[in-house]
């Protein structure tokens, strides 16, 4: 997977709507004199950022995926089922849509990526806040589940809201950062992006025992000394930072976190976390470089929504996979 995920991502960077030679570009890899300028910072400033936002987004939504689907023991659950998207969501709304509400100095650092970013970050962690206080009161895995789908409806009304009462204008900028964008960031965000989930994968190591002992029930968990509370802290504030992260920086992506850990689980037939962390890791970039591959439209000036391309092309493909499966065993 490691050798496909290298190959799949070489493929992606050669890839694009101004075809480089591939001498060219291999010539621009290596540091070398190349025909044209710009060739090489479309390649550094642009591909490559691009190729690398892919990796971390596919990573840390299909770890997001799976730590979900094993705390609530649900298929169905995601990395936006707690409302952080929603949350994220709502901070970027607020700071776009109310712009004109507000006025001054505040709609002009609407446009700036980085003010997106601290009010997407700042909503998603509201939502974490308030979620975190419920966990502290409610025992109840599954009510903790309903609670962060109501925040995701609340926020979800607010937006509606504030796009009733926004220019044309503003309602257009917030829809197009709702399509998802991998290609926005520049080398400094990046870093940034990538420093705050290396330190978030970090903490799943405390958790690899605890949620293998979850798949087996939480009386079943406790009785082998796991401490549930504990647990549910690390994972929902893991996850919550992963998500919020990947919202602030490339928008809300859809499908890869619900799809990514159960295509891990058929390719690999385990459901060892110590496999299945790493697993869909991998997984998860491999699938986002290939539908940013397809989002590029190569050899076209044509860009698709990565959002529309994650659901259109990756869904099918899980469903066939299940139906072929379950053919199979019958």
């Amino acid at each position: 997977m490691l050798i496909l995920l290298v190959l799949v991502w070489f493929l992606n960077i050669n890839l694009g709507s101004i075809h480089i030679p591939f001498k060219q570009f291999v010539a621009i890899l290596l540091n070398s004199p190349v025909e044209n300028e710009s060739w090489r910072y479309i390649v550094l400033h642009f591909r490559i950022p691009k190729s690398i936002s892919a990796i971390l987004v596919g990573s840390g939504l299909g770890i997001s995926g799976l730590l979900m689907q094993t705390l609530f023991r649900n298929p169905l659950a995601g990395p936006f089922v707690l409302g952080i998207s929603s949350g994220a969501s709502l901070g970027v709304a607020t700071l776009l849509l109310g712009a004109s509400a507000i006025g001054g100095v505040f709609s002009s650092i609407a446009v700036s990526n980085w003010s997106i970013s601290i009010a997407s970050s700042l909503g998603s962690f509201m939502v974490l806040s308030a979620v975190l206080i419920a966990v502290k009161r409610i025992r109840n895995t599954m009510s903790i589940l309903i609670i962060g789908l109501m925040f995701g409806s609340i926020s979800a009304a607010i937006i509606n809201v504030l796009s009733y009462f926004s220019s044309a204008e503003e309602l257009q900028q917030f829809i197009f950062w709702s399509f998802g964008s991998l290609g926005n960031l520049s080398w400094e965000e990046l870093g940034v992006f990538a420093s705050i989930l290396f330190i978030s994968f970090l903490f799943l190591i405390l958790v690899i025992k605890p949620l293998n002992s979850l798949l087996l029930g939480e009386n079943y968990a406790r009785s082998l000394g796991i401490n549930l509370k504990q647990t549910r802290y690390i994972v929902l504030i893991v996850t919550s930072l992963i998500t919020g992260v990947i919202t602030a920086f490339s928008g809300p992506i859809a499908f890869i976190g619900l799809a990514v850990p159960h295509l891990t689980k058929l390719i690999f037939t385990t459901s060892n976390h110590r496999i299945l962390l790493p697993a869909v890791a991998i997984l998860g970039a491999i699938l986002m470089l290939i539908c940013d591959s397809i989002a590029q439209v190569p050899t076209s000036e044509y860009t698709l929504p990565i959002n529309a391309v994650t659901s259109l092309f990756g869904a099918p493909i899980v469903i066939w996979l299940l139906v072929r499966k379950h053919k199979t065993v019958l």
